[in-house]
């Protein structure tokens, strides 16, 4: 990203940041328009540009290329080694503002993501035919982190080491919902009380994406060697598609390929505007969401759309000005690859500040549960793809498995990159069912609304009430795929 791209930052930052800044009516937001404030947002930006910059530069080397570790995570961990050597000594105005980035910037990363889908051209019921086996384990996949997690710390971790027994949603949320979704709950996190929250989960999310890349590798080599793969048939093929992926791995994911030049820039600036707007429609929606609460007595004592964060009405913002543009404004044009630009962009620059913010104190004191609670997640998203994904999905079923395995463990991005090692030139059905299947997942899972009533719930209620949801919701999506697809429920009847 050259001098145009750092403009085309400094965009991002400046317009829909300042949507989020005035719904959250902190006191940061007036000192951002000023002169003094601006400029100091304007250097931390900048540090943080140079951040991730020198990520990209470290990821060059081959021993990081061989790992396709993202660029985001480096610069982050870069900048976390530099604040805890260096901490005490660096102007505040180097890091200004870095605590709340995440906080802002996922609203940007929701609502550009949501409007850069294509609405679906087939039908409801071909679309459920064609992705329904990839949505059905997509779904037990990520409702059985909750059950599993949940119940290790709840039952075991509890009474072991004096953990609180919710300790464990922290997995699932860092896990299927990545840093994005811990950021959007941050202060969900403070208001209830359990600030370590936030910083357990971005740890989660970042050893999430390291375990998916580390297993999910680990697993491709021993599919092929067993013969299960549908295209790549050689261990020899893995190492050369892995070499051809590597060359990229050290460079800009959200470039998108060409520089923004400054005809682009207009463009850019109006998908910028668009995502504000969304913004605004997901701030008014919750707020009227907040009107009526304050007139029913029942839900006003609970004030549970003030815990909510901005973020999931951002998502239904997005939703609804894409419907709109579609059909009432078509000639506005909205580009989807400039909109994942842009999305792509803001969560980069969201996993660094996250993780350089992230209060090591914290986590060092709960190392070893928080240690337990990662492994048995990976080990239950191990099973499902050495055992369950055989039995569900169709055609391709680990092709199928192992973009789910790396969505879940880390971000769509990890799942896609798995997915290009075993189906280099995407032939099987796998990337056409995981699009059409995130249409109907995401919106619940991940970053949708599930994780957003979970931590209240099972902050002020305990672990039980979330364990039982999940138990169910895991025993209801295996009676949709026993009913909906009984051709499927008889060949894993056969299975060994």
């Amino acid at each position: 990203m050259g001098r145009d791209g750092f403009r085309c930052l400094l965009s991002i930052f400046r317009v829909p940041i300042c949507v989020s800044f005035l719904y959250d009516c902190k006191d940061d937001a007036g000192e951002f328009f000023t002169g003094a404030g601006t400029m100091n947002y304007i250097i931390s930006i900048v540090c943080l540009y140079l951040l991730r910059l020198a990520g990209q530069k470290i990821n060059k080397k081959k021993i990081f290329q061989k790992i396709f570790l993202p660029p985001s995570i480096t610069s982050g961990l870069l900048g976390l080694l530099i604040i805890q050597v260096t901490g005490r000594f660096l102007p505040s105005a180097l890091t200004r503002g870095w605590e709340e980035f995440p906080v802002h910037l996922i609203n940007i990363v929701f609502a550009g993501l949501f409007m850069s889908f294509s609405l679906p051209s087939l039908a409801p019921r071909n679309i459920w035919k064609y992705c329904g086996p990839q949505l059905v384990y997509g779904q037990i996949v990520a409702w059985g982190q909750y059950c599993i997690a949940i119940f290790v710390s709840w039952v075991v971790l509890a009474p072991s080491f004096n953990t609180p027994p919710h300790l464990g949603i922290i997995i699932p949320l860092g896990f299927e919902g990545g840093h994005g979704t811990t950021a959007a709950l941050k202060s969900t996190f403070e208001t209830l009380n359990w600030a370590k929250g936030a910083d357990y989960s971005f740890a989660a999310a970042t050893f999430g994406i390291l375990s998916a890349l580390v297993t999910g590798m680990f697993l491709i080599n021993w599919a092929v060697r067993q013969g299960y793969t549908a295209v790549i048939k050689r261990t020899e093929d893995v190492v050369a598609v892995k070499n051809q992926l590597s060359q990229d791995a050290g460079g800009d994911a959200c470039s998108g390929g060409a520089p923004v030049g400054c005809n682009a820039f207009g463009a850019y600036l109006l998908h910028l505007l668009l995502i504000a707007l969304a913004i605004l429609i997901g701030f008014a929606v919750k707020h009227g969401f907040m009107l009526l609460e304050s007139f029913i007595f029942v839900l006003s004592e609970k004030q549970l759309f003030r815990i909510i964060p901005l973020a999931p009405f951002s998502i239904f913002g997005a939703i609804l000005l894409c419907y709109l543009l579609k059909f009432y404004l078509p000639k506005i044009p909205v580009e989807p690859r400039k909109m994942q630009r842009v999305s792509c962009l803001a969560l980069d620059y969201l996993i660094i500040s996250a993780i350089v913010t992230l209060n090591v104190k914290n986590i060092a004191e709960g190392f070893i549960p928080f240690l337990c609670l990662v492994l048995v997640t990976v080990f239950w998203n191990v099973f499902c793809v050495l055992w369950l994904a055989r039995r569900i999905l169709p055609d391709a079923w680990f092709e199928r498995a192992i973009v789910q395995l790396g969505q879940s463990m880390g971000v769509t991005s990890t799942g896609l990159l798995l997915l290009r090692v075993v189906d280099p030139k995407m032939e099987t059905k796998a990337i056409s069912a995981f699009g059409y299947k995130q249409l109907i997942h995401e919106p619940l899972m991940g970053g949708g609304l599930w994780p957003f009533v979970a931590i209240p719930l099972v902050i002020i209620h305990g672990p039980t009430i979330v364990f039982i949801i999940s138990l169910m919701a895991i025993v209801i999506w295996l009676c949709v795929w026993w009913i909906s697809f009984p051709k499927e429920a008889v060949r894993e009847t056969q299975l060994p």
